[in-house]
């Protein structure tokens, strides 16, 4: 069983069909006899390779139970780390791994693009770096990236950080039970805002709120990578832990 189809990383080096093409080092081969009828054929010179960058594969029922490779939390540059919003040739994605890989030298980045339009799955020559949807995955350098958004992006990214190690240590107490929609409070002490939303995110585990603030010293216009919470204009928008906000007392 092979890895893919002959096209690696968007270059088609050969034709197959899919899953059964690998590369090897010459010494890890051994001849065989006869070519089977069904190699032959898959062998078989075609008219043109245009559309190969487009084949996907097919899902494998074995990927569930893959165990990735670990990663580094940042880049050595710093200009990266593992779930930083990043733009890749003018498209939106999430950066899932940093480290070392085995098709080329030096520290590369993993990133999950948000649209299928990538070249993998996280999974390059059978190698299980990351994982998420076909064609949604791809290699780059840390200076070949872009931090999205404006330039407080790099605050966004921290404020996320943040909220992401409060929400693992279980710091984060069930918002529905302490706040309502509509709600005014104070965040981090010295901005009002509304309560726009309470519940789940995709970013982080536990509930959370979603602040529209008076003023524009947040982050968001109430969506975050792709997916949409509340709405308001953007720079107002802030998830938060109840930790970080302050009930208003009501007039």
């Amino acid at each position: 069983k092979g890895v893919h189809n002959g096209n690696v990383m968007g270059v088609p080096y050969f034709e197959c069909p899919t899953a059964m093409g690998v590369f090897a080092q010459p010494a890890q081969l051994s001849a065989s006899g006869a070519v089977s009828s069904s190699a032959q054929a898959a062998a078989a010179p075609v008219a043109t390779i245009a559309a190969s960058p487009k084949t996907v594969a097919a899902p494998r029922p074995e990927d569930e139970d893959i165990e990735t490779l670990p990663s580094r939390e940042m880049t050595a540059d710093g200009g990266a780390y593992l779930g930083q919003e990043v733009m890749w040739k003018g498209k939106q994605g999430v950066v899932r791994y940093i480290g070392d890989v085995r098709f080329a030298a030096g520290e590369w980045v993993g990133v999950e693009m948000l649209e299928a339009e990538g070249m993998h799955d996280g999974n390059v020559l059978g190698v299980p770096y990351f994982k998420c949807a076909s064609r949604k995955g791809i290699f780059s350098r840390s200076a070949e990236l872009q931090t999205a958004g404006t330039g407080a992006s790099a605050s966004v990214q921290r404020h996320l950080r943040q909220v992401e190690a409060a929400a693992t240590v279980g710091a984060i107490a069930r918002v529905a039970g302490t706040m309502r929609l509509g709600q005014r409070v104070m965040w981090r002490g010295a901005h009002a805002g509304t309560v726009r939303y309470i519940g789940t995110v995709k970013f982080a585990p536990g509930e959370f709120a979603g602040v529209e603030l008076d003023d524009a010293v947040g982050y968001y216009d109430g969506s975050f990578m792709g997916d949409g919470y509340f709405k308001c204009e953007s720079g107002k928008g802030v998830f938060s832990n109840p930790a970080m906000l302050k009930v208003m007392a009501e007039a």
